[in-house]
């Protein structure tokens, strides 16, 4: 069994000026992420108005698995024209680990 997970750190639209603007951002890619059938959620920047920080975990019976699951995520956010990612911390947890 394998695990992989990314927290993706993103910078908002300049019009985020409030908690209530940016969950109009948030929300859409967590609904769209959570299509994937991955866990997600803000994990992080939650008083800040203009940031944002999401992360995803995913199961897999292989590697490769995990790692394309993950891989579509980022596209996906990264193909976002409304915010910028501004990085992808990624990490993948074995039976070992």
């Amino acid at each position: 069994m394998y695990t992989e997970t990314a927290v993706f750190d993103l910078l908002l639209p300049g019009d985020s000026h409030s908690l209530k603007q940016k969950r109009s951002y948030v929300r859409p890619i967590i609904a769209m992420l959570k299509k994937f059938d991955v866990s997600v959620a803000e994990v992080g920047f939650h008083d800040l108005h203009g940031r944002a920080r999401i992360g995803v975990a995913v199961v897999a019976a292989e590697p490769a698995q995990a790692r394309a699951v993950v891989d579509t995520c980022e596209n996906q956010v990264a193909g976002r024209p409304e915010i910028e990612l501004l990085s992808v911390k990624r990490r993948l947890y074995g039976d070992e680990d």
